[in-house]
């Protein structure tokens, strides 16, 4: 690679017309954005900005049906895309400062990362991760889909639909960057340079700059402290044997990024009236799919760009009768007629590791004969996992530290070492059971207490459902 990093073919051209050249100002766009202030935007990334599969963004909130409970949860994937930019763009100006000869950083890597960073998202179905994680399983067990596939077949679409020139190298890169934290990450090259693929999403440890947007972004928008300065961390890290590194004395600073993601999990994303809104969903969208084929779109990306989170007012507003029971739901959840929380139950440390999911299914089986006889179809189960990215494990133990700049050798922090002040346990798993209908609430609740006594021998809830919640009919 030589001048700046731009490719054989494109020395000698114009600076506006070559990729990872300076730029010419008169074809850049700013945008302001609430969180990091002014973005400006590079020609080539406009290219893929200024498309119809970009712009969908607009129409998928960042955080689905969040909005329902935390009214100002309305940001959507295309300024968090925005926001991932710009941090990337950060990130290997940071690197670039410090040890920019040292690694052999140059505009060409600054601008492949950024793009990866644009549109790392670009393969996100509706309402956050409850399509892929909740909808699909339903229609398709078994199913393999996930968005950073979707995102890398978009990409390719994107550029061949809106003929987009783009050197095969960068966008192989690109590509590889955005499914480098999911089980599909490539296997690099010893000629690559791997930490450039730990910037946008990170497989190795977890510290990305899509975390960095994403927390700050959802803490703001919900009106939530957030004590994490991912500045320090960019302004600090430094590569040492081709890994991003990190200062020994930021390790609490480190830990507050997972501890914040756990905490938005807790409170935000899997807030128990949050799940029963997405419940409602699924039930909505599983029953419309025979009739509207949503499950046909994750295969092809000339269909799937199309879909996006007004699938709800799709189907709330057809006139078919094959689509009447998806809309009686969702105007249950207009008029705030939600599936009713019977209680929940934190899984105990011990039975953690041979946890299986809770099915309806379960609670069924732990009736009583007397009463009302409940159905699998009376009663819904949000089985949720919290942790710190690393299951068990506690995320410190992955990632690598140096003790100060003058260090020529690199880290990690064991257990034993860190602040007795964290958790023992990076895991949590809870269980939460609704009733369908409110006047099932009582026998839902007693069945639930009952499995938990058969499973545990003990009552695990905090306590009893309330007798308020118990006597709605």
């Amino acid at each position: 690679m030589g001048e700046c990093g731009v490719p054989p073919s494109q020395r000698g051209q114009p600076a506006t017309f070559r990729d990872g050249a300076a730029t010419d100002r008169r074809f850049v766009k700013h945008v302001f954005d609430n969180v990091h202030g002014s973005i400006t935007l590079d020609p080539l990334s406009l290219k893929f900005m200024d498309t119809e599969q970009f712009q969908r963004l607009r129409d998928l909130k960042q955080l689905g049906l969040t909005c329902m409970v935390y009214p100002g949860a309305v940001h959507t994937r295309f300024e968090h895309s925005l926001g991932v930019y710009w941090l990337a763009g950060e990130a290997v100006r940071c690197l670039q400062t410090y040890q920019g000869s040292e690694i052999d950083i140059d505009c060409y890597d600054a601008q492949t990362v950024k793009l990866a960073g644009l549109l790392h998202d670009i393969g996100h179905g509706p309402f956050s991760h409850m399509f892929e994680h909740e909808f699909l399983p339903q229609v398709l067990p078994g199913s393999k889909w996930s968005h950073e596939q979707m995102s890398v077949q978009l990409v390719d679409y994107m550029v061949d639909q809106n003929h987009i020139d783009i050197d095969s190298d960068r966008l192989r890169k690109v590509k590889d960057m955005i499914i480098a934290s999911s089980k599909f990450a490539v296997k690099k090259s010893s000629e690559e340079k791997h930490f450039l693929y730990d910037i946008v999403a990170n497989g190795r440890n977890g510290i990305d700059v899509d975390k960095f947007d994403y927390i700050g972004r959802d803490c703001r928008a919900c009106g939530l402290g957030c004590n994490f300065q991912f500045q320090r961390l960019l302004e600090g890290m430094r590569v040492m044997d081709d890994e991003i590194c990190y200062p020994a004395k930021e390790y609490l600073n480190i830990h507050k990024l997972f501890a914040t993601r756990a905490d938005l999990h807790r409170t935000v994303y899997t807030h128990a009236k949050v799940k029963a809104i997405e419940l409602m969903v699924v039930d909505a969208l599983v029953k419309a799919d025979d009739y509207l084929k949503i499950s046909l779109y994750p295969f092809d990306p000339a269909q799937f760009w199309k879909l996006d989170d007004t699938i709800l007012k799709t189907i709330e507003f057809a006139d078919s009768k094959k689509l009447k029971e998806s809309r009686n739901i969702i105007q249950r959840i207009r008029r705030r007629d939600l599936y009713q929380f019977c209680n929940e139950y934190a899984v105990p440390k011990d039975k953690l590791e041979h946890f299986k999911d809770v099915t309806p299914q379960d609670i069924v089986c732990s009736q009583k004969a007397n009463g009302v006889q409940l159905k699998e179809e009376d009663i819904a189960v949000s089985n949720v996992k919290i942790d710190l990215t690393r299951g068990k494990h506690n995320p410190l133990e992955s990632i690598s530290f140096f003790k100060d700049y003058h260090c020529v050798k690199k880290f990690s922090i064991t257990e034993d070492r860190i602040s007795h002040l964290l958790p023992a346990t990076c895991q949590d798993r809870i269980v939460r059971v609704y009733a369908k209908k409110p006047e099932l609430v009582e026998a839902v609740s007693e069945a639930f207490e009952n499995f938990q006594l058969k499973i545990y021998g003990v009552k695990t809830q905090v306590h009893e459902t309330p007798e308020a919640k118990k006597q709605r009919r």
